[in-house]
């Protein structure tokens, strides 16, 4: 199965219950979620009882494959409902190929889940809607659907910032969840459940990290309602279904929810999207800004209200404002959101400003440009993206974000540490490492660190560790299983000034420096000491770093008759 790219795996799950797992086994993807690139499955559920019921068909990627397998084990005619737990552009080119092959179903959704449907549909199938009828039903939390035989299907609204379509499904007879996006991972496997769940607990992590951190306070609330429906295990849109460790990733999205929101700083997230493209960017921004120990409360402007506009601004110590344009102007919900801010936000908050455009792209321009005639200054050029964001670009936002709140507590006068070291402090600052570069290579982006934490960490087979702080760049691009060259410096050449500089966003590290591939897709110094090609086999979580552990596959001493660079401290509070 593994030498697919994709396929379609089908197996039981409880009675009169199949799951539909559209498997895509290629690594790459280019959104920030994806980045582990372990694949994905997209997950699909049936429920073939008096009345026949469908949820989730998955996007674009699986549409031929999907329906031919859904064919094979349904006459269609019989097909009732379909279930939406969320509704995008891209699922919805399979919600039309099966319309046409189905059009008496039913969909039921919230009630944005169903206007977006409405929207999407009409924008690209709006031949096929003249001929067809669209049958809705919006689920608003208060209903339920008899499929018969005991299946009562409970809807449960379940809105964020990022899907403010989001629901929940409940099957009283079964006591299945379906969660669609929540409790997701991009993992693609033979296996269906959860079991040896710890194993995946990273991937879970990066998930929640990626897409619902910056939706912490929603999430929370959202927790505690889904623990009214006593269930036998949680059915996601992504990923393993969750039977044996489901208590405990609970108990971890509380965790990392209750976590976010004791952040001492927060920024102000806001934004609308016409297609995902602005949210993407708002994500990628929203990560970086994180790295740094930073809060983000995400507004969706289309779902928010405007005194929760006001109450977030007023709490934080800074805000960003994302946009799409529409026929060369703002969608009136970010007007609508930006007069709230010009009349009650701060003028020494600082600001920024991005969006994604088809063809014009005025609506940045326009904000910017308000936002300096009411009195904010720009902490940086605004973000102006033609459609698609690729890797390099949605790097340059992390990196952006991660400046952003570095001023951010420069403006709030925050340090990690008094100016004075501790005793301790000035004990671990003796111990002393080899100056290094690590450096790594994904697609178009290539990036580097400095490194002095650096230690060998086993013989068998050959290993080094490297602590990496959080809000570094090349953080992103050394999860399990990803690549890179650790360039050990020789003492007293340029490499190690050249590497001490500050960079910015999107800045070319190997400006003027020589470089050559390593076996291992990434980048070697030629004037470096000597070169190890590892892979990340661990990561261990560290307060403010994250420790890496590689394994040597494999390395070259380059200057046979010269010294290690090694950087002395004073103290152990800061590099």
């Amino acid at each position: 199965m593994a030498g697919k790219s994709r396929d379609v795996q089908v197996a039981p799950i409880g009675e009169n219950t199949l799951v539909l797992r559209g498997r895509s086994w290629n690594r790459l993807r280019f959104e920030i979620e994806y980045a582990r690139e372990k694949g994905t499955t997209a997950n699909s559920y049936l429920i073939q009882s008096d009345r026949v019921a469908l949820f989730d068909p998955p996007g674009a990627t699986f549409t031929e494959i999907f329906l031919n397998e859904l064919q094979s084990r349904l006459d269609l005619a019989r097909l009732d409902y379909v279930i939406l737990g969320h509704v995008n552009s891209n699922r919805v080119e399979t919600l039309h190929a099966l319309l046409k092959l189905a059009p008496q179903i039913t969909f039921i959704g919230s009630n944005p889940a169903i206007k977006n449907l409405q929207l999407l549909l009409e924008q690209k199938y709006s031949a096929t809607l003249s001929e067809i009828p669209l049958k809705t039903v919006i689920a608003r939390g208060d209903e339920s659907l008899d499929l018969g035989n005991g299946h009562e299907l409970q809807f449960i609204p379940t809105p964020i910032p990022r899907f403010p379509d989001s629901m929940c499904t409940y099957d009283r007879k079964t006591q299945i969840l379906y969660t669609d996006k929540l409790f997701s991972a991009h993992i693609c496997t033979d296996q269906i459940f959860d079991e040896g769940h710890l194993a995946h607990l990273p991937d879970r992590r990066y998930y929640f990290d990626c897409v619902l951190s910056q939706q912490s306070r929603q999430l929370l609330t959202i927790i505690d309602r889904l623990q009214q429906y006593p269930a036998k295990f949680y059915a996601p849109g992504h990923g393993l279904m969750l039977r044996y460790g489901l208590h405990e990733l609970i108990h971890s999205y509380s965790e990392w929810s209750q976590t976010q929101q004791q952040k001492n700083i927060i920024v102000a997230m806001i934004y609308a999207s016409a297609y995902g493209n602005t949210a993407t960017l708002a994500h990628a921004i929203a990560r970086g800004i994180q790295k740094v120990g930073v809060g983000v409360e995400l507004i969706n402007c289309e779902s928010a209200e405007p005194g929760e506009i006001r109450q977030i601004i007023e709490k934080s110590a800074g805000f960003l404002i994302g946009s799409p344009t529409l026929a060369g102007h703002l969608p009136t919900q970010v007007q609508t959101a930006l007069g709230i801010v010009l009349a009650c936000a701060p003028k020494s908050m600082p600001v920024g400003v991005f969006g994604s455009y088809g063809w014009s792209g005025e609506a940045v321009d326009i904000i910017a440009q308000k936002l300096r005639d009411g009195g904010y200054t720009l902490a940086f050029e605004p973000i102006r993206v033609k459609f698609t964001p690729t890797v390099a670009t949605l790097q340059f936002c992390e990196e952006t974000g991660t400046d952003f709140a570095q001023q951010l507590k420069e403006v709030k006068k925050i340090k990690s540490r008094s100016g004075f070291a501790t005793s301790i402090e000035q004990a671990v600052g003796r111990i002393i490492g080899s100056l290094c570069v690590v450096t790594t290579q994904k697609e178009d982006v290539r990036t580097a660190m400095l490194a002095s934490w650096v230690s060998q960490a086993s013989f068998s087979p050959p290993g080094i560790t490297v602590a990496v702080a959080k809000d570094r760049a090349i953080e992103t691009y050394l999860q399990e299983g990803d690549y890179f060259v650790l360039n050990i410096l020789e003492q007293g050449k340029k490499l190690e000034r050249h590497f001490f500089k500050q960079f910015a966003p999107g800045e070319d590290r190997f400006t003027d420096l020589a470089t050559t591939p390593s076996e291992n897709g990434g980048v070697i110094l030629t004037d470096s000491l000597a070169y190890i090609e590892c892979q990340v086999s661990q990561r261990m979580e560290c307060n403010d770093h994250w420790l890496v552990y590689a394994t040597a596959t494999n390395g070259k001493v380059l200057q046979e008759n010269s010294l290690t660079a090694i950087h002395y401290r004073k103290s152990g509070h800061h590099y």
